[in-house]
C-alpha cells in the first residue's frame, strides 16, 4: 500500500507535485474542487470542507495545511472591525480543524499562515520563511526570488528543509497581485522551491 500525502486547504495542488511524482498517494482537499473525489493519476482532488473530511486507511507520510488567512492576516488588519467577530471566529475554526486533524493521524505536518492573528489566538509560529531562501531547489531560481514571509505551525518531527537561498531580486509580491476574482488564490499559492526542499527533507525512499 502506497502511503499517503495530505495537503488540506490545497486549491492549486502545487506542494503535492514532489510526492506524486515519487508515487505516494496524494489528496487534496478544498471546499473549491467539484463534489466528491476527482482522480488524475494518483492525486485526489476532494471536494468539500476539511471539517467533514475522513482520511484514507493506511499510514500517513506528511500533511500540510493552508487554512485561508483572508480574516488571519496583518495584511487584511485594517478592515477587522468591519468584518466583526463571525469572520474571525470562522476563520480560526478553520485553523482549529486542521491542527486537530494533524496531532491526529501524527505525521510530520506544517499549518501555514501568513504573519497575522493566530500568534494572539494560538501560539507564536514554529519556522518562517520567504519564497527565495529556497529558490535555489528549482532550475530557474528567478521565478521565486521574491519575498512574501510566511509562518508555519508544525509538529510530529517536521524538519525545516535546509535553504538555498537567492537575491530577491523581484523585491515583495505580497501588493503586487492584481485585483481579481482569484487573487486570493494566486496569493496563496505554494512556492514551488520550498515545496521541493520540504518532500527531500521528508522523503523516505
Amino acid at each position: 500500500m502506497s502511503q499517503v500525502v495530505l495537503s488540506l486547504f490545497d486549491h492549486s495542488g502545487r506542494f503535492v507535485e514532489p510526492w506524486a511524482a515519487a508515487g505516494y498517494t496524494c489528496y487534496c482537499v478544498d471546499v473549491q474542487h467539484p463534489p466528491g473525489e476527482t482522480w488524475a493519476g494518483n492525486v485526489c482532488l476532494v471536494g468539500g470542507d476539511v471539517r467533514r473530511f475522513v482520511p484514507p486507511p493506511g499510514p500517513v507520510a506528511f500533511i500540510a495545511a493552508f487554512p485561508p488567512c483572508t480574516d488571519l492576516s496583518n495584511a487584511g488588519a485594517h478592515l477587522f472591525r468591519v468584518k466583526g467577530l463571525r469572520a474571525l471566529a470562522a476563520a480560526l475554526d478553520l485553523v482549529g480543524a486542521a491542527a486537530d486533524l494533524c496531532e491526529k493521524l501524527g505525521a510530520p505536518y506544517f499549518i501555514e499562515n501568513p504573519r497575522g492573528q493566530l500568534r494572539h489566538y494560538w501560539r507564536e509560529p514554529d519556522q518562517q520563511f520567504d519564497p527565495c531562501e529556497y529558490a535555489g531547489y528549482l532550475p530557474d531560481p528567478h521565478a521565486e526570488a521574491y519575498t512574501k514571509r510566511t509562518c508555519l505551525w508544525t509538529g510530529h518531527g517536521f524538519q525545516m528543509p535546509e535553504k538555498r537561498p537567492v537575491f530577491p531580486a523581484q523585491g515583495s509580491m505580497v501588493d503586487k497581485v492584481p485585483g481579481s476574482k482569484n487573487r486570493a488564490n494566486i496569493r496563496s499559492l505554494t512556492p514551488r522551491g520550498f515545496s521541493a526542499a520540504v518532500f527531500l527533507t521528508h522523503h523516505r525512499p
